[in-house]
């Protein structure tokens, strides 16, 4: 599992449908730690939000069937046991603006 890749989650609660997820955290923790690992939610229900969320186009280099948008503002530490396979992984363009949405997120700009 690395970072940017497109996985399926179990996630608690209302998230608990099983869904695509984006693996947010870095390679060097994913390694040093393989319990867990720092995901964003993703959904198939557009939102015109720009701040908060990332379009992916579905393709077979994401692994889609839908175009979807990764929800920024849903981040979610799991264990690795609720993380199913990969599917996808997102491109070098995708995943610097996921670095710069999360930046705003998270109050780093």
């Amino acid at each position: 599992m690395r970072r940017g890749d497109i996985v399926t989650v179990a996630a608690p609660g209302a998230y608990g449908k099983p869904r695509p997820a984006v693996v947010i955290q870095g390679d060097s923790l994913n390694q040093a730690d393989p319990s867990s690992t720092i995901v964003a939610l993703m959904t198939s229900a557009p939102v015109d939000a720009p701040l908060l969320r990332l379009t992916v186009p579905a393709n077979e280099e994401t692994g889609l069937r839908t175009t979807s948008q990764v929800q920024v503002n849903r981040i979610l530490t799991l264990p690795v046991a609720k993380v199913g396979q990969t599917i996808g992984r997102l491109n070098d363009r995708q995943m610097v603006e996921l670095n710069r949405l999360l930046a705003v997120v998270i109050g780093l700009t």
